[in-house]
């Protein structure tokens, strides 16, 4: 052991050695560079110490500083933070093609994901067949009108399961009743098939668990992100704990695709029938290493994000009574009486589409979006120099909390989207929560549908409040932040029948 432990020390002090060596070199070009301003970096270690536990937070005060473009050396990274609309519409949009390569955590290495993943992969000839798979087989505007039913379904399981912690009084957990509903519906569109259990908990909770830990550990600070030649060492185990969330996925969908491969052609008609033709087809290039990633991504996004945009929603209207009075109202006017809510509906609802849109401004799924970098020629942004291979964040979270952008920028007003056609759809740079571009998330669609349906149902039927005498000022918005930013403390609520 102590062999062992004086030869880790011997590597670190070796590798410590060569990063100054790298950080004294790159200090001396940059004094001649154009690089955006930034925080003095220590030695070896950069600006890692200014992250902080709440980076997304960190990065936005940080702009106050040093303005909406910034530099940042974490260790031997070079990062790039933007946090305008403006240079976010350069970095996504003007420079799109240079900019849209994938800077890889290592923890997305765990089973080869960046290979096969199309939302980690570069922009290749595979990633656009994976892309035009998922635009006609996944979320085209037939398939999700085709499947609308299905959603309805599962809402209408969701609203029984409300009603009956509405007749016992109980306190309910909407991020975790949300997630079964979320789960079932995609699952059922996916595989023709329901994984979760509102009276169950193991199922649903394993799963939540998983996604929660890939989000987790893809999105905090890992050592080796910031020193690639630890990369082998993974020193914090942090790969070794992702191999394990990758492994129990990917096992799970390939027994589906082997069950499915091994019976008689009996169509279930659902996702994995039509991509599963679209493996077999004479020389296709989506083999069945793609297929499973694909499910993994589209799985873990798709789930974790809706759930937690839902009950973020929720939270924000139970603290702002005045808003959830006025969206029920809304509702109610534009529903009439024991009427079903369809998707259709949403068009009719403009204050509900104003509250969903005021919450991906304050809490967006995906803080700092993923990263981006260009890994052949450098880039000119507003007379700053952004450097090839280094890695760039666009930092939504702080556009949404800045004053020069928005009025009262911390306050919950949906009201502000009434007078305002900015939408989230990657046109108006202001609320940019699922990206813009050529890698803006493909799910959007599905998302969009989702949030609003499972929303109208929930606050239709019921008015909310807190247990045990609490007051909405008493309700815990702290975020736990990974690549998606979750509630940290679940939000409990009692459905009161209206």
């Amino acid at each position: 052991m102590n062999y062992l432990l004086l030869l880790l020390l011997a590597f670190l002090a070796c590798a410590s050695i060569h990063v100054l060596i790298i950080f004294i070199l790159g200090t001396k070009k940059s004094k001649s560079s154009k690089d955006p301003p930034g925080p003095n970096p220590f030695p070896i270690i950069g600006n890692i110490l200014e992250l902080g536990n709440q980076p997304h937070q960190s990065l936005a005060k940080l702009s106050q500083n040093y303005g909406p473009i910034m530099s940042l050396n974490l260790g031997s990274i070079k990062t790039i933070v933007i946090s305008s609309p403006k240079l976010a519409k350069e970095i996504l949009h003007k420079h799109d093609l240079i900019l849209s390569n994938r800077s890889i955590p290592d923890t997305i290495r765990a089973l080869d994901h960046h290979i096969f993943s199309m939302v980690w992969m570069p922009p290749t000839n595979q990633w656009r067949i994976l892309r035009r798979a998922c635009a006609n087989k996944v979320f085209s505007p037939q398939l999700l009108d085709s499947t609308q039913i299905l959603r309805q379904k599962k809402v209408q399981e969701l609203l029984d399961f409300v009603k009956e912690k509405n007749e016992k009084r109980e306190t309910l957990d909407i991020g975790e009743a949300v997630f079964i509903t979320v789960l079932n519906s995609i699952s059922n569109t996916f595989f023709s098939m329901d994984l979760g259990y509102y009276n169950s908990s193991n199922k649903p909770q394993e799963f939540k668990d998983i996604f929660f830990g890939i989000m987790k550990e893809a999105g905090r600070p890992n050592v080796v992100d910031f020193f690639p030649m630890l990369r082998k060492l993974d020193p914090q185990g942090a790969r070794a704990r992702m191999n394990k969330y990758f492994g129990k996925l990917i096992d799970f969908f390939d027994g589906l695709v082997e069950e499915r491969l091994g019976r008689e052609r009996k169509l279930s008609n659902d996702v994995l029938d039509s991509l599963l033709e679209v493996m077999m087809e004479d020389n296709s290039q989506v083999t069945r290493p793609h297929l499973l990633h694909l499910f993994l991504d589209l799985f873990n996004a798709g789930i974790d994000t809706t759930s937690s945009m839902i009950e973020w929603t929720m939270a924000e209207l139970v603290r702002n009574p005045k808003e959830l009075k006025k969206v029920r109202e809304e509702l109610h006017q534009v529903l009439g009486k024991e009427q079903q809510i369809e998707e259709s509906h949403i068009s009719k609802l403009p204050f509900l589409r104003a509250v969903v849109k005021e919450t991906f401004r304050l809490h967006p799924p995906a803080p700092l979006l993923l990263p981006h970098k260009s890994p052949q020629e450098d880039i000119e942004i507003c007379g700053f120099m952004v450097p090839k291979n280094a890695q760039v964040w666009v930092n939504v979270w702080g556009m949404g909390r800045d004053s020069s952008i928005w009025t009262n920028p911390n306050e919950f007003m949906p009201q502000r989207f009434l007078e305002s056609n900015i939408d989230f759809r990657g046109n108006d740079f202001e609320l940019i929560p699922f990206g813009a571009g050529r890698r803006i998330c493909p799910g959007l669609p599905l998302a969009f549908r989702s949030v609003h349906i499972v929303l109208a149902s929930l606050l239709y039927g019921y008015d909310w409040k807190l247990p045990n005498e609490l007051e909405a000022k008493d309700i815990d918005m702290s975020e736990n932040f990974g690549i998606t930013l979750h509630k940290a403390q679940p939000l409990q609520i009692i459905p009161i029948k209206s």
